[in-house]
């Protein structure tokens, strides 16, 4: 904890995994934009005016760092983006020196063991990827202490934004915490999203997972949270096409309406793309978005199926087409058709502040376990529950409305910029 005074700002500490990918630098020139009022708050959630009155952290307060295994620096990626239309210039240009002082902070992270051979990764990163996993874990954990005490930091959240580790059969060492940590010991390999999740509990932080690897939804890493009494949600960020399915299926439900088949196709460029190009890493993520919509309907019959290719010249840019084959009364037989192009880093940044905000708002609250209520968020909630987005966001509003801290936001310091 710090020493400021009562009435400063509280300071909090986002801990990136990913922490120069396309989505963390816009969290990072994003946030550099709110704090200066060149950006306003659209996309952030938690500025819904049902939210306002929980005392959630001010952005104004928010210190970012983190881990990457890439060579790449944050100014060549905002550099990329530019050139997509995705960050502004003038934005760019403004927060120079802010994100020289955030690239500072940024420590080689661990590559995970099936990813070894791919292009572009840092030499420490490899060196630590290749170390035993309770090393490993060691050495993210104090990485992440380190940051909180030179920084002087209320709290920590640690986020992961890592691009999609490769799918992996379910090993009996997850399901209990002692055989995860005597697995440890033997120095049986781990998926790095696990020994991520495990670093940050021991550094006693919360953890958000955005990506659709592992993270800390296994038993064993669940249980861990609980023994260190943390927070933490995920996994898979809802940013696009499947935001749009969990939506728009329980209106067929509603209606009555037979959904006799449900096709997707996603044309995705930069380093998210070209890492789901391999059929492993492909299926961690389109078992999630193929779930949610069947869970919804409840309906076998029901012919799902989702497509993804890497498209680079698409960049960071995502296009998703959608056909829904219906039938309605009388027999008739109908269609709806979509299109979904968007950036997924602009659209996923804003969910990431909205994210450590209520992560962090969980553990000052002495919440523990899976936050439950940040279902909305996800493709695949780790504390389950209904897919149906408006039934998601109704549990968020139903938090903040029974949230014993809650109160006015103009009892504490300022939430941004320009709010």
């Amino acid at each position: 904890m710090s020493s400021a005074p009562a009435n400063a700002p509280r300071r909090t500490g986002a801990w990136l995994i990913g922490a120069r990918g396309s989505i963390s630098t816009c969290v990072t020139y994003g946030l550099a934009g709110l704090r200066s009022g060149s950006l306003q708050p659209v996309g952030v959630c938690t500025e819904h005016p049902s939210l306002r009155a929980l005392p959630l952290a001010p952005v104004d307060g928010f210190v970012l760092g983190g881990h990457e295994v890439c060579d790449r620096s944050l100014e060549d990626s905002a550099a990329e983006l530019v050139r997509e239309g995705i960050l502004r210039e003038d934005l760019v240009a403004g927060a120079a020196e802010e994100v020289a002082s955030v690239s500072s902070r940024i420590v080689p992270g661990a590559v995970d063991a099936q990813d070894r051979g791919s292009a572009g990764l840092a030499d420490a990163a490899l060196r630590l990827g290749a170390a035993p996993p309770r090393e490993q874990v060691e050495k993210l954990a104090a990485d992440i202490a380190g940051f909180r005490a030179a920084q002087k930091l209320d709290r920590v959240v640690v986020v992961n934004l890592a691009s999609t580790e490769a799918a992996r059969p379910a090993q009996p060492e997850w399901e209990r915490l002692d055989r995860f940590e005597e697995a440890l010991e033997r120095g049986r390999a781990q998926p790095a999203s696990l020994l991520y999740a495990c670093a940050a509990f021991s550094a006693g932080c919360a953890y958000v997972n955005f990506t659709p690897s592992l993270g800390s939804s296994v038993p064993a890493l669940r249980e861990m949270a609980r023994r260190e009494h943390q927070p933490h949600c995920g996994n898979d960020g809802k940013t696009g096409e499947t935001l749009l399915k969990t939506v728009l299926a329980p209106m067929f439900r509603a209606r009555n309406l037979r959904v006799l088949a449900w096709q997707g196709y996603n044309m995705l460029g930069n380093r998210d793309g070209e890492v789901l190009n391999d059929g492993a890493h492909r299926e961690a993520k389109l078992k999630n978005k193929d779930e949610a919509l069947r869970s919804i309907l409840a309906d076998e019959r029901v012919h799902t199926r989702v497509g993804i290719d890497f498209v680079p010249s698409l960049k960071d840019w995502k296009t998703a087409f959608d056909y829904v084959h219906f039938e309605g009364f009388l027999g008739a037989r109908m269609s709806l058709q979509f299109t979904w192009t968007g950036s997924d880093s602009a659209l996923a940044a804003p969910l990431v502040l909205d994210l450590i905000r209520l992560a962090e708002l969980a553990s000052r609250s002495g919440e523990s376990g899976e936050m439950a209520h940040t279902a909305s968020f996800f493709k695949a909630p780790i504390a389950g529950g209904t897919h149906d987005f408006q039934a998601q966001f109704q549990a968020l509003l139903d938090y903040a409305a029974r949230h014993p801290s809650r109160s006015s936001p103009a009892a504490g310091a300022p939430r941004s910029g320009r709010s």
